[in-house]
């Protein structure tokens, strides 16, 4: 076993980056609603009222407003920026299911498009957005690993892969502390080999996580528990190797000293 010792978010439209400064929790997010009743306009004016309704706060009807661009003038530039305005603004309104599909969207259309990096990056966000506590189910965690893992691949030397590997770090270290919640709970219910399998997995794929430390206690527990104490006194050496003074390393030291004397001390 070996132990690994040990938002910016900058829209790629230069029209998006006074609209980020002014959207706050505060600010009402409108509705698609509205009124976004078909009436043909040209593209320019319509882009600019969608604009400002982002400006002021009015995202959901920016949104629909920059949808109704790509609609009345699908072969336009303005369609392709419009597409992503829209994303933009259904994330900040935080209706990121829009926010992933319009961006989605615009890479089905552009998939070699300059943005293209800004859309796998907000697909990303939308999904990070979204992570619920470990009491829930994790797979909204997951996609969002997925989705930021796909644009650190994609688009390693940008400015938004180095955010995503920084959140990715928050995501693995959140899957971990789920697989720690479900160890817990096995060990109370006295599902020992159940509860090992789990912390191995912390092991195994989350190690650099701040869960680690916790798990090679857990399993010290479980191996004594399973009646196994060579194993235990292996992960208490490993913890004490790579987390020296920490409380984990210090209550398996005295886990081993009670149940495993004699192999502790080989």
């Amino acid at each position: 076993m070996t132990i690994i010792s040990h938002k910016r978010f900058k829209p790629v439209l230069a029209a998006t980056a006074a609209a980020a400064t002014l959207l706050t929790a505060g600010c009402g997010a409108g509705s698609a609603d509205e009124d976004v009743a078909y009436v043909a306009r040209d593209v320019e004016t319509l882009y600019t009222e969608a604009k400002r309704r982002l400006d002021r706060g009015n995202t959901l009807f920016a949104a629909a407003l920059f949808d109704e661009v790509e609609r009345q003038h699908p072969y336009s530039p303005w369609a392709r920026r419009a597409q992503l305005m829209s994303a933009f603004s259904y994330y900040v309104a935080q209706d990121y299911n829009k926010a992933i599909a319009s961006s989605q969207r615009f890479l089905s259309i552009h998939p070699g498009n300059k943005d293209a990096p800004y859309a796998y990056y907000l697909i990303g966000l939308s999904y990070y957005e979204q992570i619920s506590d470990v009491n829930r189910d994790q797979k909204i965690t997951e996609q969002a690993r997925t989705a930021l893992r796909e644009v650190n691949r994609r688009f390693p030397t940008t400015e938004y892969a180095a955010d995503a590997r920084l959140k990715l770090d928050l995501v693995e270290d959140h899957l971990a502390g789920k697989e720690m919640e479900i160890g817990r709970y096995y060990q109370v219910s006295g599902r020992w080999l159940a509860a090992q399998l789990r912390f191995q997995n912390v092991i195994d794929n989350y190690q650099t996580t701040s869960h680690t430390p916790e798990a090679l206690y857990r399993l010290t527990e479980s191996s004594l528990a399973l009646g196994v104490p060579a194993e235990a006194v292996k992960y208490a050496a490993v913890l004490g190797a790579n987390y020296p003074g920490t409380e984990w390393y210090e209550k398996a030291y005295e886990l081993v000293q009670d149940h495993a004397p004699g192999l502790a001390a080989s």
